[in-house]
């Protein structure tokens, strides 16, 4: 039974090397090593009833996410970086997008999603320039949003579309 393998998948859902791609309007448009500051905090209200002194009342309000800050990142996406330079051009209107941060595995399904809603970059660090050096394009990059959504459904395009992307080899 050494040869057949047919019942084993859970060999193909392991992740190597987590490599965060960004997916914007259903293109793979850059890729980062590392992710951090996804998360959102719940406001609360807390009331107190007279006469009540072992419990309270919590009542829940707006959600508040933090921002997302995406490192050491590589992109010859113009699109994407068309984007990143609205934010230079005080004339031009900033445009929100939904962008994807993608996981996927060795087989090329996603892991895991998290798609940015209403998503506009608010910060960008080139790399440190020397002349021996193999610089990333971006060092880092920072994302406000206005909604959160996880799951692994969502994004990751097409194969086909993502080989085009120069992130993915074209099997």
């Amino acid at each position: 039974m050494a040869g057949n393998n047919s019942n084993v998948t859970h060999e193909l859902n392991y992740v190597t090397t987590n490599r965060f791609y960004i997916e914007i309007e259903s293109a793979i448009a850059a890729s980062f090593t590392e992710c951090s500051g996804l998360g959102a905090q719940i406001q609360k209200q807390v009331i107190h009833e007279g006469g009540v002194n072992d419990q309270q009342r919590v009542y829940l309000g707006h959600a508040e996410f933090s921002d997302v800050t995406l490192k050491r990142g590589v992109t010859d996406h113009p699109g994407f970086w068309n984007w990143i330079s609205e934010v230079f051009d005080e004339n031009k209107k900033i445009s929100r997008r939904n962008v994807n941060i993608l996981v996927f595995n060795q087989a090329g399904e996603t892991m895991m999603s998290w798609t940015l809603i209403g998503a506009v970059p608010i910060g960008w660090k080139a790399p440190t320039m020397t002349a021996d050096g193999n610089a990333a394009a971006i060092e880092e990059l920072t994302l406000t949003y206005e909604g959160l959504q996880i799951g692994k459904e969502k994004g990751g395009g097409n194969k086909s579309t993502r080989a085009k992307s120069g992130f993915f080899s074209s099997k």
